[in-house]
C-alpha cells in the first residue's frame, strides 16, 4: 500500500511525539504541518522532513493530498478542527482529552458518522505494551470480574502554567490533563462499563507555587507565573452500571514527599497493577502469589506506546479498521470528566 500522507495542526510539545513516530512508520508520510507560529511550524517541518507548511488549519485541510491528521491543538480547539476535517474527508487522531464539554463530543460523533472517516483518540495508556498484555489476559477471565480500581497520578511541583493553566483554553486542570489518562487506562481494563454516578472534589489551595525554588519542572512554552484558573487537586469515586467503582486523585501541585503514580485493579480471582510497575497477584496452592512478568519495560514507556498509537492509527487508516481507542470512548470519558467537575461544583454526587 502506498504511504498514507499526514498533517499535524500543532506543533506544540505533544506535537513531537506526533511527528517522530510517523517518521518511524515507513507506512505513513509526513506531509505537511500547522500551526499559528509559523516560525515552529517550519522549524517543526525542517526538523521531521514535511514538505508543506501551513498557519491555517483549513488550509491545509483543503489539500486534497492529506489523507489524515493528527490534532495537537489547545483542548477547546479540538471539536471544532476534528468536525472540520472529518468534513473534509480526513481520518482523523486527536489528542486526549476529545474536547473540553459532552455537547461537543457528541457533536464531533456525529460528525464520524455522517463522514464515514474514522477518529482515533489519543489516549496513549491503551497502547502500551504492557496494557495490551494485561487486557489480553484481563479477557480470558485470569482475574474474574474487575470490580474495584484505584489509581493516583499526584504531581508535588507540576502546574505547567501557560494553556494548561488557563481554564477556556484547557477546560481544567490536572484532571483532564493527566487524571484522564489513568481514567480512561482503568475504564479500559475493566471493560468499558457504564459510568452512572460520580461523587466529587477540586481544590484550588496552593496555586501554581511558582515561587518554589530548587526544584525545576515543566513549564508550557507561554509559560506565564500570574495566570492560573484551573484546580490544584481533584478526587472522585465513579460508579459503573455493573457495581464496580473507581477512585481517582490527581494533582498539579500537593504538600506531598515525592510524585507518586499508581494504577491498581481487583478482581474476584486476582488482581494487578500497571502504575508504578506491572505486578499480578493471584493464588495458587492456597498462597497468595506476586507476580512479575518479564517483559521489555517494568512500567510505562511513553515512547514504545506513542509509535504504538500512531503505528495502529495508520494501520486502521489503512485497513479501514475501528481503532481501539474511538470516538465513542472519547465521549464516555467526557461524561465522566464532565460529571467529575460538575459534582464538585455542586458538593454532591451527580447521576452521569
Amino acid at each position: 500500500m502506498k504511504a498514507v500522507k499526514i498533517g499535524v495542526i500543532g506543533t506544540g510539545s505533544i506535537s513531537s511525539c506526533h511527528l517522530q513516530s510517523y517518521q518511524n512508520n515507513p507506512n505513513a508520510e509526513l506531509y505537511a504541518v500547522c500551526d499559528l507560529n509559523e516560525e515552529r511550524a517550519q522549524k517543526a517541518a525542517d526538523k521531521y522532513g514535511a514538505s508543506k507548511v501551513y498557519t491555517d488549519y483549513r488550509e491545509l485541510l483543503a489539500d486534497p493530498a492529506i489523507e489524515a491528521v493528527s490534532i495537537c491543538t489547545w483542548n477547546n480547539t479540538h471539536a471544532e478542527i476534528s468536525i472540520a476535517a472529518l468534513n473534509a474527508g480526513k481520518h482523523v487522531l486527536v489528542e486526549k482529552p476529545l474536547c473540553r464539554t459532552v455537547e461537543d463530543a457528541l457533536l464531533v460523533q456525529e460528525a464520524v458518522a455522517s463522514s464515514g472517516k474514522l477518529l482515533q483518540v489519543g489516549f496513549v495508556r491503551r497502547y502500551d505494551s504492557n496494557a495490551q498484555l494485561l487486557r489480553s489476559m484481563v479477557d480470558k477471565g485470569e482475574f474474574g470480574e474487575l470490580y474495584y480500581a484505584k489509581a493516583t497520578t499526584i504531581r508535588r511541583l507540576g502546574n505547567p502554567g501557560g494553556w494548561f493553566a488557563d481554564k477556556e483554553r484547557s477546560g481544567g486542570g490536572p484532571l483532564i490533563d493527566i487524571g484522564v489518562h489513568v481514567i480512561d487506562l482503568c475504564w479500559y481494563m475493566m471493560g468499558r462499563p457504564k459510568a452512572v454516578s460520580v461523587s466529587a472534589n477540586t481544590y484550588r489551595k496552593l496555586g501554581n507555587r511558582s515561587n518554589v525554588k530548587n526544584l525545576s519542572f515543566y513549564k508550557a512554552a507561554d509559560y506565564d507565573p500570574t495566570q492560573n484558573t484551573v484546580e490544584d487537586l481533584a478526587n472522585a469515586l465513579i460508579r459503573f452500571e455493573n457495581g464496580a467503582s473507581l477512585l481517582v486523585d490527581v494533582s498539579f501541585t500537593l504538600h506531598a514527599k515525592d510524585n507518586e503514580g499508581a494504577v491498581k485493579l481487583y478482581g474476584d480471582k486476582g488482581g494487578f497493577e500497571i502504575d508504578p510497575e506491572m505486578v499480578i497477584v493471584t493464588e495458587k496452592d492456597d498462597t497468595i502469589l506476586n507476580i512479575y512478568p518479564q517483559t521489555d519495560h517494568k512500567g510505562f514507556n511513553f515512547d514504545s506506546a506513542f509509535q504504538n498509537e500512531i503505528n495502529h492509527f495508520i494501520d486502521c487508516v489503512q485497513q479501514g479498521k475501528t481503532p481501539i481507542s474511538p470516538v465513542e470512548d472519547g465521549v464516555e470519558i467526557m461524561k465522566i470528566l464532565c460529571g467529575i467537575y460538575e459534582s464538585a461544583a455542586k458538593g454532591a454526587e451527580v447521576r452521569l
